[in-house]
């Protein structure tokens, strides 16, 4: 295996996908657009879900990239080795062109060349699909794998649980998935591989294979009756974690040990004098940190980037940001240290991701305004301990106090305990681990309701809201200010959401203004016209674009006659006719200069 930096394998796995025919796109937004089924881009497919669906890409039906992602289940967790919040994900995509026969060789070819990622190939081991009751057994991908020269005894195959893709809902696209892992303990694996007989395993054991790459082959079509059917258009849709594969490519125990993280933790040991690995507890405090303010950074910076606050995408940046916070405090770092620490982040990966360095200014002044806000809490949190202790019948703590005092006021339970020691009282362990999982529990459940991870809502309904959005912002700049533009925007099959930069709320004769020019271009049946243009061009044209860091060479342009001209993925309605009647329900302050608006179509 060869020794990479971040930089110089970003830059080979791209450049090895451009010799093949892909074209490589920019990385899109960590806040999905138009999508209200997740808060934050969760993979590589995510900004692709249209185009995986039949909708035609500008770039082609060959596509490759890094994207941006992020994902927060599991938030408590990160402390470990492996654990991040934001991650990268090496992706490449064939939108109904190239299918197994083409990838899975190409994998290999990655994997083991000389030329590329030099891995032994007595070192990888796979997995497939072992079929069911609904989908055949993925002998194909299997027999491939033998072809490159993978013997079958180090090719096992697992349940839907282990090699299997999606639908995220109940209904859609879906695949067997092949995935390619790393033997770590040549001994654990060789005993499981000895007792490999072809048939279905559950799984493969973690402390022997790494999983390193991950292929899918959507093939199938999950239909409202369960059942499965074949997709007319096949894709494939791969994701290399650059984290993890950076720290298998260099033997490293932790993904916190590449060079990502190496100015950084050098930061943070001038702030604080504490070593990474003199103790396991500074090395938890030190990667909850690290992940956690990479984390802030790119969620500030971004194109859509967002403020702390106390709902979606804000809650969550408001989360990471505190528990930064109070780690950061176990180490010693003094207020203020957070901000100092994205700059090490900002000067990695300025050249990768340039809206983190546009956007620096913002994401040094929310980092310092929060850390002050919560230092205060920190404080209130501290009376409470004192005056839970002194009303004690005995000398324990019971365990839904001592959660209170960590969902409250963001106290790790390691804290409680140790301030009880130095008072000697005892903590219920016992009761705050129950109360913490009952938490956990409705936590997900909540989560998985709201936000479940899945395909972009491509009803009819939402087409037609995701039209009036533009018939909206048009309409916005021409009674308001022609300098507004659009800063998020969320859209349901009910509503949609709209946020704008804006100094004030709107005057009820602005709203009124605003409503009766939508309605009037709705009455007026325009015409909906998607035309492709380089993207230079569409910009001489006059056409605007939101998020102008996601696109390609080649771009979709949508015009409602002279009234509304910009670039967008799609969908939309064929003309403003079938639209409905427009009505603004609700106006909302989100942060200082943006504004929201809530709308919907009423449509008899």
């Amino acid at each position: 295996m060869k020794t990479l930096t971040s930089e110089s394998l970003r830059d080979m796995y791209l450049k090895f996908f451009e010799e093949k025919g892909h074209a490589v796109i920019s990385s899109a937004s960590l806040i999905p657009e138009n999508d209200p089924t997740v808060l934050f881009t969760t993979a590589g497919m995510h900004p692709l879900v249209p185009y995986l669906l039949g909708e035609k890409h500008p770039e082609g039906k060959r596509l490759t990239d890094v994207q941006k992602c992020v994902r927060t289940g599991d938030i408590d967790e990160v402390g470990d080795n492996a654990h991040l919040t934001f991650f990268e994900m090496l992706g490449n995509w064939s939108l109904g062109d190239y299918f197994k026969e083409d990838m899975i060789p190409w994998s290999y070819e990655f994997l083991t060349s000389e030329k590329y990622l030099g891995i032994d190939p007595e070192s990888i081991a796979i997995t497939c699909f072992a079929g069911d009751g609904d989908c055949p057994k993925d002998t194909e991908s299997a027999k491939l794998w033998e072809m490159c020269g993978i013997p079958r005894e180090r090719i096992f195959f697992l349940p839907k649980s282990g090699n299997w893709w999606g639908p995220a809902g109940s209904t859609g696209p879906c695949g067997p998935d092949t995935e390619m892992h790393i033997i770590s303990d040549r001994g654990k694996a060789a005993a499981f591989i000895a007792k490999n007989t072809g048939d279905t395993v559950e799984e493969i054991p973690a402390d022997a294979f790494l999983e390193i790459w991950n292929d899918v082959f959507m093939q199938y079509n999950k239909n409202a009756e369960g059942g499965y059917e074949p997709l007319v258009q096949r894709n494939v849709d791969t994701g290399m974690g650059l984290d993890r594969v950076l720290c298998i490519l260099n033997g490293k125990e932790s993904v916190f040990e590449t060079d990502i993280f190496e100015k950084a933790k050098e930061e943070i040991e001038k702030l604080t004098g504490k070593v990474y690995g003199e103790s396991e507890e500074v090395s938890r405090a030190y990667r909850v940190v690290l992940d956690h303010v990479r984390t802030a950074t790119f969620m500030l910076g971004d194109v859509r980037g967002i403020v702390p606050s106390n709902t979606d995408q804000g809650y969550i940046l408001r989360r990471v940001i505190r528990r930064a916070v109070r780690f950061g405090r176990a180490l010693g770092l003094p207020q203020g240290s957070l901000s100092k620490i994205a700059r090490t982040f900002v000067d990695k990966y300025e050249k990768v991701y340039t809206d983190i360095k546009v956007n620096e200014g913002k994401v040094y002044e929310e980092l310092d305004k929060e850390e002050e806000k919560f230092s205060k809490t920190l404080q209130s949190g501290l009376k409470e301990f004192e005056k839970a202790a002194a009303s004690l019948q005995g000398n324990r703590i019971d365990g839904e106090t001592a959660f209170h005092l960590y969902d409250t006021y963001g106290f790790p339970v390691e804290i409680t305990c140790e301030m009880a020691r130095e008072r000697n009282l005892e903590v219920d362990l016992e009761g705050y681990e129950k109360a913490f999982s009952e938490h956990q529990e409705k936590s997900r459940a909540g989560s998985e309701q709201k936000f479940a991870c899945g395909l972009a809502d491509h009803k009819l309904e939402t087409t037609y809201l995701h039209t009036a959005t533009h018939l909206l912002q048009a309409a916005l700049r021409e009674v308001c200010s022609p300098d507004i533009c659009q800063k998020g925007s969320n859209i349901t099959e009910e509503r949609l959401r709209f946020d704008f930069n804006f100094p004030r709320k709107l005057t009820p004769e602005e709203v009124k203004a605003v409503e009766d020019l939508i309605n009037q271009k709705i009455a007026e049946d325009i015409p909906v016209v998607m035309k492709e243009y380089p993207l230079e061009e569409a910009k001489a044209l006059g056409f605007t674009g939101l998020f102008e860091d996601r696109y390609g060479a080649v771009v979709k342009t949508y015009s409602i006659g002279d009234f509304s001209r910009e670039i967008c993925g799609g969908p939309h309605a064929p003309s403003t006719g079938v639209l409905g009647t427009f009505r603004i329900q609700k106006q909302e302050n989100v942060s200082a200069g943006v504004k929201r608006i809530k709308a919907v179509l009423i449509r008899e």
